[in-house]
């Protein structure tokens, strides 16, 4: 009887702190989309001393002004309609921002399938040493490296070009680290049966290793996605342009003027990384509990 009851205080107390903790996780995407909607008067009330707003040459103190509101007094979508309709300049980031990131998560995940199946297939001194430095690189951060991206770039002209950015990304060595240690989950005997049926190192790699991480690869995919989706740095400097520099980048440099259309954009920009949640939920869940063909 008391475990029972020590059980049940657990499981409450544990349903209490998700829910707390889901709250306060989707809170600021609550907040972003509602306050998309209010006009810039409103947002101004609302978070002046956040944005750095001066009363009488004296900074007012946060916690007297700032208000939290989830509905607008009255809502508007002029904002919507200067972001999608009035200035294209919105619209043009946001399409510098696919450009650069589709491509880098699409050919980064076939690099990363190819070079996967040779690390997990094949065991050697210098396959085990290559690898290692793959490891070695995935854990420097991206300010290490970019000094010597940079330098490449300037090398082959690349730099100002969108190249500069992509190359890089597609030869990351996130994705390789992560599915190589997928495949290497894979039975031996699921080879060793496909070899029996006379099936050659490409039929192997793509009717078993592939469909058996399918769900590995399309994590993979949303983190890589999601990752370069919201890249600043890199942008900033290997671009000088302004022109093709992603959304990302005006997002981080947005002021007091414009934050109307920040939040605005900032809903706009949401929406495709909502959508491959969505829609990748179930895969991204089954990729982490993945363990060469049987479910955790």
């Amino acid at each position: 009887m008391k475990n029972r009851r020590k059980t049940l205080i657990f499981n409450i107390i544990l349903t209490v702190f998700i829910c707390v903790s889901a709250i306060l996780f989707i809170m600021p995407t609550v907040l972003t989309i509602a306050n998309s909607f209010m006009t810039s008067n409103e947002i101004s009330a609302n978070y002046g001393a956040m944005l750095g707003n001066m009363t009488n040459e004296k900074k007012v103190f946060i916690s007297e002004n700032v208000n939290l509101k989830f509905i607008p007094d009255k809502a508007t979508v002029s904002q919507y309609k200067e972001v999608l309709f009035k200035n294209p300049e919105y619209l043009f980031k946001f399409w510098n921002s696919v450009i650069l990131t589709v491509p880098i998560t699409v050919f980064q995940l076939a690099v990363a399938v190819l070079t996967s199946y040779g690390f997990s297939r094949y065991n050697n001194k210098v396959k085990n040493l290559i690898f290692f430095v793959y490891i070695i690189l995935m854990l420097m951060p991206y300010q290490v490296t970019l000094v010597p991206n940079y330098l490449v770039a300037d090398k082959f002209n690349l730099l100002d070009t969108r190249w500069s950015i992509v190359l890089p990304g597609i030869f990351s060595p996130f994705s390789v680290f992560l599915l190589t240690k997928v495949m290497r989950r894979i039975p031996v005997s699921y080879v060793e049966a496909a070899k029996l049926d006379g099936a050659n190192e490409w039929q192997i790699m793509t009717q078993i290793f592939l469909p058996l991480c399918k769900s590995a690869m399309v994590s993979i995919g949303m983190l890589v996605f999601i990752d370069y989706w919201n890249m600043v740095e890199q942008p900033l400097i290997l671009m000088k342009e302004s022109e093709l520099h992603p959304l990302s980048v005006f997002l981080s440099q947005i002021n007091t003027g414009d934050i109307g259309l920040a939040f605005a954009v900032g809903v706009v920009y949401m929406i495709p990384t909502i959508l491959m949640f969505l829609y990748g939920e179930d895969y991204l869940v089954e990729g982490i509990t993945y363990s060469g063909g049987i479910k955790g």
